[in-house]
Order: structure tokens, then C-alpha cells, then sequence
């Protein structure tokens, strides 16, 4: 089935789908040893041979993980000042996760990243309405009257924001701490309707994002979306399309290392009828070799003449006799 070059370099890992354009536009990428410019150039990943930067695109597993993002982190790959970025915390993912929207510098809290560009499509679509939760300090003590402002929506210059969900949660002095809920993405909103309503941010911190939490981790730590989370995902946003066991989700090497050990009082190899390791027999000899076998009853297959020695004898006994050998007396 032919798709789009960029959503097959995008679900690759090598980039994002816009950055994917790019390397596209460029004339990076090559589709069966020719050099693809157009942007609506198609490709089918499992018959055609492509290429970037002269490197063969191999699929890589989908990864989807959610990261509390510690504050003064940029919520990029990479960053010309030097600053930290979040890819500095999520290198033990094993894959090329990328950020599911952005959080500012200065906010904390949760933030979704994943290698699936079309998932990451899919939540920051404008018509989604993927509802994002955050809880904020502001300067200044806000009443309903205020509250109902942000409820309704607030003004700013690039048009009236959407209605927003608030709950004032409680007042500390000369500041109030509250609750948000928006469904819609733009760049520093919160901040904007503080600075356009008299009420300047002062901390924000990310509850939720399309349901999911943070719940349990610690600033800089991530974990692995549950099936239950993705699924839950799917009912109501459309993406991912199709959602496998958490262990599937991880790439091969760690997959590996969560595989279950065998079962206990499973058949061994190669051990028998009962399992156990043959020992080495007395049976006689053919051809120069000797077979392995049961051990006989009867010593005397072995070239001895009498019977076997009976318990409490002491002594060793001599070869090709019954009685045993006779001390030497000292002088």
C-alpha cells in the first residue's frame, strides 16, 4: 500500500512529519536509487527501496510514553543555546521519541512523545479538542466574576480563545492558585490570558493531556503508555490505529530482556524419556567402542571372578580375587 514519503520517514524515526518535508524538499531522500522532490510523492514502505541521506529507512516499533517534564527544560530535540531539552531525559527509550506538542520552558508536568507521527497528528489537530489540564498560580485574587472571563473566553491578538473550564481552587494572600482546562493549542495561552485579564502567571504545571497523567513520576523520569491508556486514546481521538501489549512497545533490545522464563517442570532437551541426564553403563563392547547402557547386577561382566564384596570387609580387594589382600606385618 503506497503512502506519503514524509508519513513513512516520520513513522521510520528518523524526524518529525514537518522536518520529513524537508529532507523531502531537499532532495535527501531517494525512492529506488531516484532523488523525490515533490511533496506528494508516494511510496509503498514494503516493496520500494528508501533511502535518506543515502541511509535505507527501516520501520521502527511505535513508542508511546509520557514524560514529566521538569521545569527550564525546552520541550525539543535539540537547542541552539545549549539549554536542556527533553531528549536529554528520554534516551533510555531506546527509540527517536519526540515531543506531542510543546510545554514552555518554564512550565513543568506532562508531556506526551512518541515516534508515531500520524498519533502525534491526530492529538494536535485543531478539531481534535484534546483537552489539556493545568493547575496555575496567578498574581492577584481572582473571584467567579473573574473566573467567568476565561470561562467565556478572552481576547487576545490573534482572536477570542475558546470557552475553557476553571475552578478557583483556593487564595494565598495576594495570589490565587487554580485550575484550567483547555481544548485548544496555542502558543503561551495561559500566560497571554494572565498578562490580557490582569492576573500574570506566576507557576504552571500540566496536569493531564488527553487523559493521561503523571501520576507517580518524579520531574525527568517517563514511563510507557498502558493499553487501557491508548485504547481509551483511540476511542475518542482516532489514533494510535492500532494498540499492542505494553512489552510491544519497546524496542527489540528491551523487549527481549522482559520476555518470561520457561515455565518450571518444563520438559528438558535432550535429557531422556524422565528428563534425566543418561549416566555411563558397563555394557559390553563392540567394534572398539563402548556402548552406554544400563550398569549390570553381575560383576563379572566386568572380568572379575568372584562375588562383589560384602559390606564391612575391610581392605581393598585384589583384582581377580574374593579375599582380600593381606597386610604386611612391620619388622
Amino acid at each position: 500500500m503506497e503512502e506519503r514519503l514524509q508519513k513513512i520517514i516520520a513513522r521510520s524515526g528518523v524526524s518529525s512529519r514537518r522536518a520529513a518535508e524537508e529532507l523531502v524538499t531537499a532532495g535527501r531522500v531517494r525512492v529506488n536509487g531516484r532523488v523525490v522532490t515533490e511533496l506528494g510523492a508516494k511510496a509503498d514502505p514494503r516493496r520500494d527501496k528508501i533511502e535518506v541521506d543515502g541511509k535505507r529507512l527501516t520501520a521502527e516499533s511505535p513508542v508511546y510514553l509520557v514524560l514529566h517534564k521538569p521545569r527550564n527544560v525546552v520541550s525539543t530535540l535539540h537547542d541552539p543555546e545549549g539549554r536542556p531539552t527533553v531528549a536529554d531525559h528520554v534516551r533510555s527509550a531506546g527509540a527517536r521519541v519526540y515531543p506531542v506538542g510543546r510545554l514552555d520552558f518554564a512550565t513543568s508536568g506532562v508531556l506526551l512523545m512518541t515516534n508515531d507521527g500520524e498519533f502525534s497528528n491526530g492529538l494536535l489537530h485543531p478539531r481534535g479538542g484534546v483537552p489539556k489540564t493545568y493547575v496555575l498560580k496567578v498574581r492577584g485574587v481572582m473571584d467567579e466574576g473573574d473566573a467567568d472571563v476565561w470561562r467565556t473566553g478572552v481576547e487576545l491578538e490573534d482572536g477570542k480563545t475558546l470557552p475553557a473550564d476553571v475552578r478557583i481552587l483556593r487564595h494565598e494572600g495576594d495570589k490565587t492558585w487554580l485550575e484550567i482546562t483547555l481544548r485548544e493549542g496555542r502558543n503561551q495561552q495561559i500566560r497571554r490570558m494572565g498578562e490580557a485579564t490582569g492576573f500574570p502567571v506566576m507557576r504552571l504545571a500540566r496536569l493531564s493531556f488527553a487523559g493521561v497523567t503523571s501520576e507517580g513520576l518524579l520531574p525527568g523520569k517517563w514511563r510507557l503508555l498502558t493499553v487501557d491508556e491508548l485504547l481509551a486514546i483511540r476511542k475518542e481521538f482516532g489514533v494510535p490505529k492500532r494498540v499492542r501489549p505494553a512489552v510491544d512497545q519497546m524496542p527489540a533490545q528491551r523487549a527481549k530482556q522482559q520476555r518470561p522464563r520457561a515455565h518450571v517442570g518444563a520438559a528438558p532437551r535432550d535429557r531422556g524419556e524422565r528428563g534425566e541426564r543418561p549416566r555411563a553403563g558397563y555394557a559390553s563392547r563392540e567394534g572398539g567402542r563402548e556402548e552406554r547402557g544400563a550398569r549390570p547386577a553381575d560383576r563379572r561382566e566386568r572380568g572379575t571372578s568372584g562375588p562383589p564384596r560384602e559390606r564391612g570387609t575391610s581392605g581393598p580387594r585384589e583384582r581377580g580375587t574374593s579375599r582380600p589382600r593381606e597386610r604386611k606385618r612391620p619388622t
